[in-house]
């Protein structure tokens, strides 16, 4: 049987068991053991299977996954997430949509702590939802806010999507973050502007804060700025590795939460014990997609991609849009992990053939990926939205994320367009 008939039925089998619902990462191990068993042998195989898990487990780059995970759990939690919404409510809630922009502003700060677009949404649903509701948003308007904001999660920094890119694509990961932080600030305003224009005038006024309101509003975030602080700017000057700025945002998420009285010794427990399960979950993932990618390598599948691609003469941006539009059709049915560690290992080949940057690339891929999570008919932001607010139909979250989608679009856009964007920050890191 010939590697390419092997490589076909892998990814016959791989949709399957994905159909059957199995979890990805153990779908992905099984079709990357068993396919590569078929090419190299039985013995090899088991070898694989032996060492592979317990090399990606202790890959030193990678601890900063669960460290940042704490840290996200550890701030919400301790709080921080509802101190973020309320500053931005005393300082834009008096304006016509402002609850909504101020939403968008919580989302980019918890995002800056928390590292993951699910965990997002469903603590900005919980804290922003009643509150828009009880103003008078209509439900779709409020939702759609909400399920964009939470796309911010896989961007700004620190971000774990994007620590997984760097870690299959072997990029630093530092760098990445750094990359990531323009586009983050273009997403935020954006979406506020888009908040403004397009449902402004439908939109009504909150309540108003007097100048001191909102100047003693910020005394609730300086948590998060120091946090931000302590992690991105180390980070960009070279004073700690990602993975040492990871472990000491965690600590010092820990430490301010008991200091301030807002996390108990059973609540450190309890956040632990989380940490500890969603880490497990993406350990899982990684480790089938370690053993997918040698199926890959073998049957050499990148190989032959990135020689069909180019032979399509499309041009580099014409075979650009194309794998971005491979991504953006993946991510109306897979979650933004799935479809990094899914995608990347057979189209990076193709990227760096083109001569296009990594980082950059990096930044662009999961913008496109972001896209996945609020368009039909998975969108997993707004899945996870309906399942807090159990009495807004999909269809009117849907139908609330079309303006942001739009955006996004536009913004994806710019990004191509002028990659200085992307790349102004790394190139002036120490």
């Amino acid at each position: 049987m010939s590697n390419d008939v092997i490589a076909i039925g892998g990814f016959a089998a791989l949709l399957l068991l994905m159909l059957l619902r199995v979890p990805i990462g153990i779908a992905m191990g099984i079709i990357g053991i068993g396919g590569f068993g078929m090419v190299v042998g039985a013995g090899p195989a088991l070898n694989l299977l032996a060492q592979s898990p317990i090399s990606t487990i202790t890959d030193f780059n990678l601890t900063l996954i669960p460290f940042f995970v704490l840290m996200g759990v550890l701030a919400t939690n301790s709080g921080m997430s509802t101190e973020l919404f309320r500053a931005g409510r005393a300082w834009l809630g008096g304006l016509r949509g402002g609850l909504g922009m101020a939403t968008i502003g919580a989302c980019a700060g918890f995002a800056a702590i928390c590292g993951s677009s699910v965990a997002t949404a469903a603590t900005m649903t919980k804290i922003a939802h009643p509150e828009m509701r009880n103003a008078g948003y209509p439900d779709d308007a409020s939702t759609g806010i909400i399920a964009a904001g939470g796309t911010l999660g896989i961007l700004i920094p620190p971000s774990i999507v994007l620590a997984i890119y760097g870690f299959i694509t072997e990029q630093d990961i530092g760098v990445l973050f750094i990359a990531g932080i323009v586009p983050g600030i273009l997403a935020i305003v954006m979406y506020m502007l888009t908040v403004r224009i397009w449902y402004g005038r439908a939109l009504p006024a909150g309540e108003r804060f007097s100048a001191m309101e909102a100047i003693k509003s910020l005394r609730g975030i300086w948590a998060v700025c120091l946090l931000f602080i302590a992690v991105i700017v180390s980070i960009y000057f070279g004073i700690v590795t990602a993975t040492e700025a990871a472990a000491a945002g965690a600590f010092l998420t820990a430490v301010i939460g008991m200091a301030r009285g807002r996390l108990s010794i059973s609540g450190l427990l309890d956040s632990l014990v989380e940490a500890l399960r969603t880490s497990v979950a993406i350990y899982v993932i990684l480790i089938g997609a370690t053993l997918f990618g040698y199926f890959l390598a073998v049957t050499q599948v990148p190989q032959e991609l990135t020689q069909y691609l180019l032979d399509l003469g499309f041009g580099r941006y014409g075979t650009l849009l194309l794998i971005m539009l491979m991504f953006f059709v993946m991510g109306c049915f897979l979650d933004a992990m799935a479809m990094i560690i899914l995608m990347v290992p057979i189209v990076f080949p193709v990227i760096l053939e083109l001569g296009f940057d990594p980082i950059w690339f990096g930044v662009i891929i999961v913008m496109t990926v972001e896209l996945g999570l609020i368009t039909p008919p998975v969108g997993m932001n707004v899945f996870v939205i309906n399942s807090v607010a159990r009495d807004v139909a999909l269809p009117r979250i849907f139908k609330g994320v079309l303006p942001f989608v739009v955006v996004d679009l536009l913004r994806l856009l710019l990004l191509i367009a002028f990659p200085a964007i992307v790349l102004a920050l790394p190139s002036g890191m120490m």
